[in-house]
């Protein structure tokens, strides 16, 4: 598969999903008025051959999507510009309301200048999936010696070491792990803030010369507040798909080298990369792109064949995790399954995003990394359950029978 295939493939799968036809219960419950945001990447790795990779975005002004020029080494993209996402003064998203007018909206840059041509993206906020980019931040500060995994932390009145609010930020998607952490940046002096204006932020740099430059976790608070109500959040927090894409291939353990990068980059040390890797393998939220975690909800359709970790099944299969419980006996996801996904999801009204690292399960061989961030939020799920369209978990399944089919061929 070339990469001019691979996007192809990806376009193709978006298209069959017929995302436009999505209910939109802000809308009297008519098809969604507007195509939904749709960022999309992912990296295969053959067992002989070179990485092949593509990314591939779709929104009202490009429904039939876009697909990225990428670099021949895997470099920033080079024909989208990319567009900060944006909320209103009392903090609403408003970029995605039915009636949302983007020729009247101020939009700032995030990415590729005005005057490069090109299509233009909004990039949807990334919801929980930030927490990928503040585990990351927790390990740098580690390998650094500012920070430890065993340190003791407090914060809301409890205390605990930083690796256990690092594995509850991300395999159940804990918000006061997550605001813990960022408390942890701010006292370690990796972000710092002056006047109500962030002047520094340790984060930035690091994805800067990782060549990540659409990852910006921007104006978080001392207090650990990280949402619109502090001042951050939408608008002030970006992910893009192929840096995303790329910060996975950074931390994955088994990946080849990453070709955009110096000899001299930046990396993790093993134990931080293996702590950083322990909780995404131990996602207990598959819900999005796999959707194993929801085969308890009416109308379950599945998604990518990820097992499910046993650890937060109970007796009865039910799924418990922190503060999330879904029904039904889900035993068979943690006996079965054909591949290991090792990632993290997001989830708000307006947004709904997954990446992560996929690896067949012996005898299957498929190793690639995907992530995917989208406007398609829990507004347009069928279920109080559900974090989205179960359109999403569709094209999970899609995509990863593709990608078996080459890969395992």
């Amino acid at each position: 598969m070339t990469q001019a295939a691979l996007a192809q493939a990806l376009r193709e799968a978006v298209l069959a999903q017929d995302f436009g036809a999505t209910l939109d219960p802000q809308d009297e419950g008519r098809p969604i008025r507007h195509f939904p945001s749709i960022d999309l990447a992912v990296a295969a790795f053959p067992e002989s051959g070179p990485p092949v990779w593509a990314n591939v975005a779709f929104s009202r002004e490009h429904p039939q999507g876009l697909i990225a020029e990428l670099p021949a080494d895997g470099g920033p993209v080079r024909n989208l510009r990319f567009l900060a996402d944006q909320r209103d003064a009392d903090g609403n998203s408003i970029a995605w309301r039915p009636g949302s007018d983007w020729s009247a909206m101020n939009w700032v840059p995030l990415a590729g200048a005005v005057g490069e041509g090109g299509g233009r993206v909004v990039a949807p906020y990334p919801a929980s999936l930030l927490k990928l980019m503040v585990l990351v931040g927790i390990g740098r500060l580690v390998d650094q010696g500012r920070a430890g995994w065993w340190q003791s932390l407090e914060y809301g009145g409890r205390e605990r070491v930083v690796a256990d609010w690092a594995y509850d930020m991300v395999t159940w998607s804990s918000n006061e792990a997550t605001s813990a952490l960022v408390t942890l940046m701010h006292a370690a002096d990796a972000i710092r803030r002056d006047g109500g204006r962030e002047v520094r932020n340790e984060l930035h740099a690091l994805f800067a010369s990782l060549g990540l430059t659409t990852l910006r976790l921007a104006n978080t608070t001392a207090e650990g507040g990280w949402g619109n109500a502090a001042g951050s959040g939408v608008g002030q927090i970006q992910m893009t798909a192929w840096d995303t894409v790329r910060l996975l291939w950074w931390l994955d353990p088994t990946a080849p080298c990453a070709p955009w990068l110096a000899a001299d980059a930046p990396r993790l040390s093993p134990e931080s990369r293996n702590q950083a890797m322990h909780a995404l393998q131990d996602q207990a939220l598959h819900q999005v792109l796999s959707s194993g975690a929801l085969a308890g909800v009416p109308g379950w359709v599945p998604g990518l064949p990820a097992r499910l970790p046993s650890r937060w099944l109970q007796p009865d299969g039910s799924l418990q995790a922190g503060e999330v419980s879904l029904p039904g006996d889900l035993r068979r996801f943690a006996a079965g399954g054909e591949v290991w996904f090792a990632h993290k999801t997001g989830n708000t009204e307006n947004y709904a995003s997954d990446a992560g690292i996929v690896r067949g399960i012996a005898p299957r061989r498929r190793h690639y990394l995907i992530a995917l961030l989208t406007s398609l939020g829990s507004r347009y799920a069928p279920d109080p359950r559900c974090p989205t369209t179960w359109r999403i978990p569709a094209l999970g399944a899609a995509i990863d029978a593709r990608m078996a089919a080459w890969l395992e061929a």
